[in-house]
């Protein structure tokens, strides 16, 4: 089972990237994803969650309106839109999956069974 994250890379403030996290030796739509992102010293923090069949979703505040988080569960790729990326979105961002929909974006880290390598995401001022 892997989930390979990519996307990411370097980007003037203000600019955009998408995220892609690609499935294998899993099926997705039995799953919820979030994408996390996580930074020396801090916490790794949900960024934005999608349920198994794309009916919610959850963003972090300080996302909200900027990112968008889609699936498509015939190509088991889950990706981020990002738009209008701040210095303060540098970071690395993981993909993860978890067995079911409830508590979306709330759950504990440990519940997610599958996590992507991570991809970096540094955004220039």
């Amino acid at each position: 089972v892997q989930l390979q994250a990519s996307g990411g890379g370097l980007v003037q403030a203000g600019g955009s990237l998408r995220l892609s996290c690609a499935a294998s030796g899993l099926t997705l739509d039995q799953y919820s994803m979030c994408w996390f992102r996580s930074h020396p010293f801090k916490v790794r923090e949900s960024v934005s969650c999608i349920t198994s069949n794309s009916e919610n979703t959850f963003y972090r505040d300080s996302v909200k309106g900027r990112f968008t988080i889609s699936r498509d569960n015939a190509k088991n790729t889950v990706y981020l839109q990002m738009n209008s990326l701040k210095v303060e979105d540098t970071d690395v961002y993981y993909c993860a999956a978890a067995k079911g929909d409830y508590g979306l974006g709330n759950r504990y880290v440990t519940e997610y069974e599958y996590w992507g390598q991570g991809t970096l995401v540094t955004v220039s001022s």
